[in-house]
């Protein structure tokens, strides 16, 4: 069973649209959405945790409609703001949240607040960004929820923490089974730790794939401009020409460019190397149709 189903799920809004989406989240895996800034991330997750109505389809979460109360024990939910009454103390937080929960752990969560360093008895409104971030993951962890859902979770955190913050997500993961979604622009974060990649563009989905697959088949190609005519265009899925040669996104085996080995450089693409292409420099040849296939 799939821990999280889009099943043709429309919104619109006036300036923004989310058309047909179909999603399928996979079980104790990390999934990471990214997507520029208005791509349909925090809309998808919003609609996800039933802040926002779709307009048309079905979400469901563990088998059950998105809607069902009962989910909200199962769920830790981290918003890229934290929506907590500024003029509360973390103490005071606590006492409001933590009767809600059937799961509720103090040892956890004293672990939590403890690692993250945030003062008990302090004011909300005196915290950094980073550290309502933190408040945010300190609340969402400490009922134990299976599933883990986090929009730009490493924002406005330091490099030191962003990095502890991530061992800790495969940690969770590997040795509890949780499922965790993150909708980031810090790909790099993404490239660590993900086991599927959802890139979202303009409402839609332009990649659903395994990390697996994006190591082993998504390539960087580079060579001089003249390599460059109507057939090779074919191969690529994205393409820009300079006036020292060519960069282009490619998806198969290197092993298509054998005969120019001499001519070509070949590197793995990145996250932010299929982003860039895909938007920016996008082709319609390059079996660009298969990117939404998910292994």
């Amino acid at each position: 069973m799939n821990a999280i189903e889009f099943v043709n799920v429309t919104k619109k809004r006036p300036d923004f649209s989310v058309n047909g989406l179909n999603l399928s989240i996979p079980t104790e895996f990390v999934t990471g959405i990214i997507g520029q800034n208005g791509s349909g991330k925090t809309t998808t997750l919003h609609m996800l945790m039933d802040i926002i109505k779709p307009d048309h389809g079905q979400i469901q979460i563990f088998g059950q409609p998105h809607n069902d109360h009962s989910l909200k024990q199962k769920i830790g939910f981290v918003h890229d703001q934290l929506y907590m009454y500024q003029d509360f103390t973390i103490k005071k937080m606590k006492a409001f949240i933590a009767p809600l929960y059937e799961t509720w752990n103090d040892n956890l969560f004293q672990h939590y607040l403890m690692l993250f360093e945030l003062p008990y008895k302090k004011k909300l409104k005196t915290f950094s960004q980073g550290m309502k971030m933190k408040c945010g993951l300190l609340f969402a962890l400490a009922h134990e929820p299976d599933l883990i859902i986090m929009d730009e979770p490493t924002s406005g955190l330091d490099p030191v923490f962003r990095r502890e913050l991530l061992d800790l997500f495969q940690e969770l993961m590997l040795e509890t089974g949780k499922t965790i979604v993150l909708a980031s622009h810090i790909t790099s974060d993404l490239d660590r730790i993900a086991d599927y990649i959802i890139f979202m563009h303009e409402g839609q989905v332009l990649l659903n794939r395994s990390m697996n697959d994006i190591d082993e088949f998504f390539h960087i190609v580079k060579g001089p401009a003249d390599m460059v005519d109507a057939d090779t265009k074919e191969l690529f899925a994205g393409l820009e020409i300079t006036d020292v040669g060519f960069t282009a996104l490619y998806e198969g085996q290197p092993d298509t460019f054998e005969p120019y080995r001499e001519e070509v450089i070949i590197e793995k693409a990145s996250l932010e190397d299929i982003m860039y292409f895909l938007i920016k420099k996008p082709l319609k040849g390059g079996k660009s149709n298969a990117f939404t296939h998910q292994a």
